[in-house]
């Protein structure tokens, strides 16, 4: 065989071996029973014509390759932002292992998070004794401050009721009884990711402000929302925050937790909101969110408690920041200073000088509701034409907000606005109106290969490129990331292009 201790071949040479060659041919022709290539190709081209495309969209029973996740991977992310908390997952062990590598095949970190391991029996039984004994073991080998409950399918479908199992447990002196167990119910077959997330958020708050004295004082929480880049843009806020001389508490803070240095230390909890920062963050004057449709109920929550509250899309861009600057200024009284003003101008310049080559490029955008609408925002500011605009979970809501967002700029005209459809509509939809450039995450590398439309990945889970999760996409520090972004990527796609134009300088 070609593939030895002394030169190890990656999977991409080796297959190319020919022992590998004739092992997967005797294979497609003893056991596959393949279709002939003619037919393969006969058919994929008729999946990209319009008569495809007419009964594609009309699929009503069947999602395939949604841009979305479900909700315990949101819940399992936020609560990773809080202080030496420990996920614990009432369900099956398989979809723990999803969320754990999910998140660390993004961040390229280790994930920690636990299951109650439920089986059959627990399934027929219900899953009371696998959280007793997983709360015990938990709190024994992990030594959490916290442990933050979510659900899978399988305890949804059983109605287990965590309120009352996590009550038993304590009984059972499985964790000491004013040991802060919080818990949100998080069905993986409703909502996605960021449903589980603003469940998760609002279930913390409650542990630590539900009939807690409270006493309006004059501070300003933030909720980050779920994000990819959450490590680069939350450094990014505090940054912008202590330019401004804004003392803020970031709730679920996972800037440290996805970023752990290699010094030889294993750091299974890293940074985060500690428990005395939510408990003060009660008294705050505002809460605000950095992405609406990740913090509804939480919010909700908030103005019960007595705080104003503001949402906002994905501060990415001029006027997206300008407005959370602006909102920040007014609650708080502090000037937006000099240094953030020159930061905004300096964007500007950068986009006045990249003009000719942005402006008229169309843009096919997918991902959450909130950074949809920020791209498409942002897409806009620099003279590009967002042509698609697509979130499987996004709603009606999602979807008028949209079309208002893009009738307020004339390159928002003839932008179509596809809610609740998924990436194999998005393929059909590429292929009879092509864009320029696709803008979304790491599962778009099948779209680019069988549309040729280069992708620029930006948004959650980028698998099969690393770091970017460092590099903010926030502020006006953050688009100017990605504005390069997409400026790299039209000039990867002219010069591949070029002919007699295959210019040196740009």
């Amino acid at each position: 065989m070609p593939q030895s201790a002394e030169k190890i071949l990656d999977h991409k040479d080796l297959f190319k071996e020919p022992e590998y060659q004739a092992m997967l041919e005797k294979k497609r022709a003893t056991y596959e029973n393949a279709t002939p290539a003619e037919k393969v190709a006969e058919v994929e081209d008729w999946t990209k014509s319009w008569d495809y495309r007419e009964k594609n969209l009309a699929r009503s029973c069947v999602t395939i390759n949604p841009a979305k996740a479900c909700q315990p991977l949101g819940a399992v992310f936020a609560a990773a932002g809080y202080d030496s908390t420990m996920s614990f997952v009432h369900g099956s062990q398989g979809c723990v292992a999803y969320y754990r590598s999910h998140l660390a095949r993004h961040f390229k970190e280790p994930s920690s998070a636990v299951s109650s391991s439920m089986t059959e029996d627990a399934a027929v039984f219900g899953g009371l004794n696998n959280m007793i004994e997983g709360l015990a073991n938990t709190y024994a080998l992990y030594s959490p401050k916290m442990i933050a409950v979510s659900t899978t399918c399988m305890a949804e479908v059983i109605g287990d009721d965590l309120n009352s199992f996590i009550i038993k447990s304590k009984e059972k002196e499985s964790v000491p009884a004013d040991f802060p167990v919080p818990f949100a119910h998080t069905p993986a077959f409703v909502g996605s990711h960021v449903d589980g997330y603003d469940n998760m958020q609002k279930g913390i708050l409650s542990t630590f402000w539900k009939d807690a004295p409270r006493t309006a004082g004059e501070g300003i929480n933030i909720i980050p929302g779920f994000d990819g880049y959450a490590v680069g843009n939350i450094r990014e806020l505090k940054r912008m925050l202590g330019v401004m001389g804004v003392e803020a508490t970031i709730l679920s803070d996972v800037s440290d937790v996805y970023d752990t240095p290699s010094d030889g230390e294993f750091r299974m909890y890293a940074g985060g909101t500690t428990q005395d920062e939510i408990k003060a963050a009660l008294n705050a004057k505002a809460t605000i969110s950095l992405q609406e449709y990740c913090s509804r109920k939480t919010l909700a929550f908030a103005e019960e408690v007595g705080q104003q509250t503001a949402a906002f899309h994905y501060p990415m861009g001029v006027q997206a920041t300008d407005e959370l600057l602006m909102k920040l200024s007014e609650l708080t009284g502090k000037e937006i200073p000099e240094q953030l003003r020159l930061e905004r101008g300096r964007l500007i310049d950068a986009m006045a000088d990249s003009q000719a080559y942005l402006h008229g490029k169309t843009y096919a955008i997918y991902g959450d509701p909130d950074f949809v609408y920020a791209m498409a925002r942002f897409v806009m500011e620099t003279g590009g034409e967002p042509k698609h605009c697509l979130a499987t979970n996004g709603g009606k809501d999602w979807e008028e907000k949209m079309k208002a967002l893009l009738a307020s700029s004339p390159f928002g005209e003839g932008c179509q606005v596809w809610a609740g459809k998924d990436l194999w509509h998005l393929r059909s939809i590429l292929a009879t109106e092509p864009a320029d450039l696709l803008i979304g995450n790491s599962y778009g590398k099948y779209l680019e290969r069988d549309c040729n439309v280069p992708l620029i990945r930006l948004t959650f889970p980028i698998f099969d490129r690393h770091h970017h999760h460092r590099f903010p996409t926030f502020g006006y520090q953050g688009a100017l990331n990605v504005l390069v972004k997409l400026l790299d990527t039209i000039f990867d796609k002219l010069d591949t292009e070029s002919d007699i134009s295959f210019d040196l300088t740009r």
